[in-house]
């Protein structure tokens, strides 16, 4: 089994990690982790967002919920 080299995607550009100096592995690695919290970032926004919408539409239905009582309570006077 052959181990895969490291490397770095930018663009439509691979480097090996071996081809890199110093201050590229640096970058790279800047770059990639950055990448991976843009990604988390954008998972707890996608939750955060479903959450959202849930206790919105909860407020809509118990705001009508009670518009709806108040009606009936004017009709039956």
């Amino acid at each position: 089994m052959q181990k895969e080299e490291k490397k770095a995607v930018i663009g439509d550009n691979e480097i090996l990690e071996k081809e890199m100096t110093e201050e590229q592995k640096y970058l790279a690695n800047q770059i990639t982790d950055l990448r991976n919290k843009k990604a988390k970032i954008q998972f707890d926004l996608d939750q955060i967002q479903a959450a959202l919408t849930v206790f919105e539409n909860t407020f809509i239905a118990s705001n009508k919920k009670e518009a709806d009582e108040v009606l009936e309570e004017k009709e039956e006077k």
